[in-house]
Order: C-alpha cells, then sequence, then structure tokens
C-alpha cells in the first residue's frame, strides 16, 4: 500500500463523493499490489457502480492523457504519492459525429 494521504487535484464532485472515491482507492491499494493497476481499477469502478449507479470508469497509473466527457459533479482526479486516480461517469457526447 502507498502510505499517506490522498491529494485532489481537480474535482467537481461532491465532498461525501471524494471522500468515497478516495476511500476506495485505499481499499483497493490495501488489497492489491501497487502495481496492479487493472485490479485496483475494476475495484473503484465496480464500488462505484454499485453505489451511484452503473458508467463510472476510472484511470490509474503513474502517467496517462486522456480525453473525456463526464456527468456534472462526477469528476475526480486526485493521487497518492505517484499514482493518479481519474474517476468519473461518463456522459454521451451531445454534438452528433459528421458522417
Amino acid at each position: 500500500m502507498l502510505e499517506g494521504k490522498a491529494t485532489v487535484e481537480d474535482t467537481d464532485m461532491a465532498t461525501k463523493m471524494q471522500l468515497q472515491a478516495t476511500s476506495a482507492a485505499s481499499r483497493a491499494l490495501d488489497r492489491f499490489d501497487v502495481l496492479d493497476c487493472r485490479s485496483i481499477t475494476t475495484h473503484i469502478k465496480k464500488e462505484f457502480d454499485t453505489v451511484h449507479g452503473p458508467g463510472w470508469q476510472c484511470v490509474v497509473g503513474c502517467s496517462f492523457g486522456c480525453y473525456f466527457t463526464h456527468s456534472k459533479g462526477s469528476f475526480i482526479y486526485f493521487k497518492f504519492e505517484l499514482l493518479r486516480f481519474l474517476v468519473f461517469k461518463g456522459m454521451a457526447d451531445e454534438q452528433p459525429l459528421p458522417c
């Protein structure tokens, strides 16, 4: 497990949901090896799907880039030491794609 407290770098989540996200990450880090990012992400996603309904996405790693659309009030990006966590509820882009 990584020691220390989560540092929230960006979010639009309510405080209670932020605590749920960081707690879910902490529990996943207690359960899985820090290098097993796939199991960590699965644990966090399943917990959020169960508690807050389906459609949650989770990305965990030391370095990654992404571009996504999320539902209002469902985004958090935080870190535990060098490991970064991105949790959000996906939302369909409202603009139709050109043919």
